[in-house]
């Protein structure tokens, strides 16, 4: 059998900070996922963290409707919080398994968006922006944009050209199929760009991005939008 998908990172935060940011609505907002029309991001986090969610205090271990479970423990020398996910088995719910690895990579984007927010803009709203698609001749994003010649390690300066933007930051993370980096320019913002392998349903591999901006005036943060949209809709197909 399989093992199930585990990740884990340190929050540079307390265990009680990290932990609401888990369980309020209002806080997970801040982090989960994107911005979705409609109301549909409430409706999300109502669904995963409320309906079908149950927690363990004081050991504080949260446990999802598919199997997936949070746990937090003390940061030991590095300090902060260790927050640990192991991704439910396979085979719990059919219907599900089809989408397992695209669920499992969008929990990776999840967590180190709950990092980000929690350590650099705690009680700060965000504006988002998200894209999806197939990979084209130009390759998956990450080459399409040219991250995979960034040298810098996690928690290093970079520099670089996003989209027609000069950007500077941090790379924030790299995983086996997402890279993230902090943008400066969009108020300290966050981009994290990714591939999630073909599956049962889609005979080929899912490219997405998300933009996560602090800050911008309405003129700035349009612009952006309409620059990565025509260039994401010249680089992949929907």
């Amino acid at each position: 059998m399989t093992e199930p998908f585990r990740i884990e990172l340190t929050i540079a935060a307390p265990a009680d900070e990290v932990w609401q940011a888990l369980r309020d609505p209002e806080l997970i907002r801040r982090w989960h996922g994107w911005e979705i029309e409609d109301g549909g991001l409430d409706d999300e986090i109502d669904l995963i963290y409320r309906q079908h969610a149950t927690e363990t205090e004081p050991g504080r271990v949260l446990s999802l409707g598919d199997g997936t479970t949070f746990t937090l423990d003390d940061g030991g020398d590095d300090g902060g919080t260790r927050i640990r996910m192991v991704r439910g088995p396979r085979g719990g719910n059919p219907e599900w398994d089809e989408y397992y690895d695209d669920i499992t990579e969008g929990w990776v984007t999840f967590l180190h968006q709950l990092r980000f927010a929690v350590e650099r803009h705690a009680g700060v709203d965000r504006r988002t922006l998200f894209f999806s698609g197939a990979p084209g001749p130009a390759g998956e994003p990450r080459t399409a944009l040219g991250l995979d010649r960034i040298t810098a390690e996690p928690g290093q300066a970079y520099r670089t050209d996003l989209v027609g933007e000069p950007v500077t930051g941090q790379v924030w993370f790299r995983s086996t199929r997402q890279t993230g980096l902090s943008v400066d320019g969009w108020g300290d913002g966050l981009v994290i760009v990714g591939t999630a392998p073909p599956s049962a349903q889609r005979p080929h591999p899912q490219a997405m991005a998300v933009l996560t901006t602090y800050g911008l005036a309405d003129k700035e943060f349009d612009e952006l939008a309409e620059r990565w949209r025509t260039w994401w809709e010249q680089t992949f197909t929907s």
